[in-house]
């Protein structure tokens, strides 16, 4: 990414890159210079922790090169992980639940943004975003339009940024968020052969082909997804409340209702004493619910 980013910024104009780190990812394996720093801790977790050690160092060289090319006032820097704890190794800081599950331990991860030109000191803020919020936010800063643009979940957080920078906090996402944990066999990925593979290909000057569950992305179930049941665990989240709907195997259906502000572990059922939040939120849940499997089956998003 570095050497990409070197050969494009000679160009002196605007650029975009994604970077994706393999680690830490299981097998954890660290190396024996990041090892070191948690002798004191369990084996498992000096392996877990020393890789995100090894990761925090590339990104840190990452960092250091947009100095040394003279970009980094004006570059925004945006890292975030893609899931929450691991349940043995990991720490969810208390919330309830982990990595694949749609309680907040599986959803919210960390995230930090950094812009020297525009945030020129530390500020945090305790809004909940997604990461479909990306692209919208960046089509707004860079002032690109795009036209004809599809229908999106995720919103521009340019006013979160500003309001940041101006003393006014925010008080919450302009829209809701929906998540679905759907009950379907997900995609192996054996990383650690995965990436020995990658590096070994690039080592030789070239590259890997699309793996074939990227190359048959575009398939349309058969025989399509019914969209009157939604069977698995989706949650919907409306400023601090989150509306959670369960539907087993036997199509029964559960309600749990949380709020996140008063109560981030999700540890008080609420939905017996909110009826009249449950019945606002369900509507829209249902309707977003709905729009996804018609997307699923190839018709356009809502």
């Amino acid at each position: 990414a570095i050497k990409w980013i070197r050969e494009t910024a000679k160009a002196d104009a605007p650029f975009f890159a994604v970077v994706w780190f393999g680690s830490p990812h299981s097998p954890h394996r660290a190396l024996e210079q990041d090892l070191k720093h948690y002798s004191d801790a369990p084996e498992a977790a000096q392996h877990f922790l020393g890789e995100i050690t090894g990761m925090d160092r590339a990104f840190g060289k990452l960092r250091d090169q947009l100095g040394d090319l003279g970009i980094r006032e004006n570059t925004i820097l945006w890292y975030c992980s893609d899931n929450g704890a691991l349940p043995k190794v990991g720490s969810s800081g208390g919330h309830r639940g982990n990595k694949g599950m749609v309680y907040e331990g599986g959803l919210l991860v960390p995230a930090i943004l950094e812009w020297p030109a525009k945030i020129p000191r530390p500020r945090s803020t305790g809004i909940r975003c997604n990461t479909c919020d990306i692209y919208p936010t960046l089509v707004e800063i860079v002032g690109a339009k795009i036209e004809p643009q599809a229908p999106l979940d995720g919103v521009s957080l340019l006013p979160v940024i500003n309001q940041l920078t101006s003393d006014v906090p925010a008080r919450r996402r302009e829209a809701p968020m929906g998540f679905w944990d759907y009950t379907i066999k997900g995609i192996s990925t054996p990383s650690a052969s995965w990436m020995a593979e990658l590096l070994a290909a690039q080592r030789a000057g070239g590259d890997l082909p699309a793996h074939q569950s990227s190359q048959r992305a575009a398939t349309l179930p058969d025989p399509p997804l019914s969209a009157s049941s939604f069977p698995g665990h989706a949650a919907w989240i409306d400023g601090d409340w989150k509306l959670h709907r369960i539907e087993d195997k036997q199509g029964r259906v559960t309600w749990e209702l949380y709020d996140l502000g008063s109560d981030p572990a999700e540890t008080r059922n609420l939905i017996s004493m909110k009826p009249d939040v449950a019945a606002r939120l369900k509507p829209a849940m249902r309707t977003w619910l709905e729009s996804v499997v018609e997307s699923y089956n190839g018709e356009d998003y809502r």
